[in-house]
């Protein structure tokens, strides 16, 4: 794809209102590079993440921006953010953690650490914030294209993350009656700081998650600009990058040789523990 020329982008801006983001998770990796994305075409961005303080990657940031401290676990950080915003044209779900490993070796609290994050941050953030958005609003949440296609040895992230594309899904059909659509983004690995979330009990399939994600050529950068153009686009499901649109497309037209190319992985991986 062809990034828009800085003059387009130039009179996309002049041609509209500033409009109002909010983006979770958003100090770091496809966060941070989603905020870059929406401060270049305008837009007023308040970024949420753990830290009390925005750190110096977030400072350096030019354009109209805001930053403050939200845990998408925390009831008492949503109701503050629902008590404190009055309205939003954009709001991003993108905070959310990995953990690798087969069903035998991810702990239950594994499994309610990442549920609690990637899915139940996920529900939180749209019942406080969906509606603050008018007509002409997204609505926009990150998963995986784990969400989509379902390798072995990552059980709980590609439960989780199939979870928020069947949620997006779901409230699109719910929102568009008043002028909101929805769009859940599903990206293969790509280079971001998600390889530091990484928490799984087993150290093998994280260290081999690592692996592929600082060996791909794609970047939180790549991925946040294609993102973008699909939300703009009101896209339901964006995939980013050819290997998550071949992988969805395989898995939804050629069923049989997917299920017999994903089950050879399983005997690879099964061989290699």
């Amino acid at each position: 794809m062809t990034r828009p020329s800085i003059a387009t982008r130039t009179s996309d801006r002049q041609n509209r209102l500033p409009r109002r983001v909010l983006i979770t998770g958003a100090a770091s990796g496809l966060g941070l590079a989603l905020t870059r994305e929406y401060l270049a075409l305008g837009d007023e961005v308040i970024l949420t993440d753990l830290h009390v303080d925005p750190p110096p990657e977030v400072q350096a940031l030019t354009g109209q921006w805001t930053y403050r401290r939200l845990d998408v676990t925390s009831e008492a950080d949503w109701e503050a953010a629902e008590r404190d915003i009055e309205q939003l044209d954009i709001v991003v779900n993108n905070a959310g953690i990995a953990v690798g490993g087969g069903l035998e070796t991810t702990s239950m609290e594994s499994w309610q650490r990442i549920i609690d994050i990637n899915l139940l941050g996920v529900v939180r953030g749209c019942r406080a914030l969906a509606p603050k958005l008018g007509k002409g609003g997204r609505l926009v949440i990150t998963a995986s294209a784990a969400g989509l296609v379902h390798a072995p040895q990552m059980s709980a992230y590609n439960a989780t993350k199939a979870a928020a594309v069947a949620l997006g899904e779901t409230l699109d059909a719910e929102l568009r009656p008043r002028g909101v659509t929805t769009s859940v983004i599903c990206p293969q690995f790509f280079r971001s700081g998600l390889a530091d979330s990484l928490s799984g009990e087993d150290q093998s399939t994280d260290d081999f998650a690592r692996m592929l994600l600082s060996r791909t050529h794609l970047t939180s950068e790549t991925i946040a600009r294609r993102a973008v153009r699909g939300i703009e686009a009101r896209r339901v499901v964006i995939t980013p990058d050819a290997f998550a649109t071949f992988a969805w497309y395989s898995k939804r037209f050629t069923r049989v040789p997917f299920l017999l190319g994903t089950r050879m992985i399983g005997r690879v991986t099964a061989s290699r523990i």
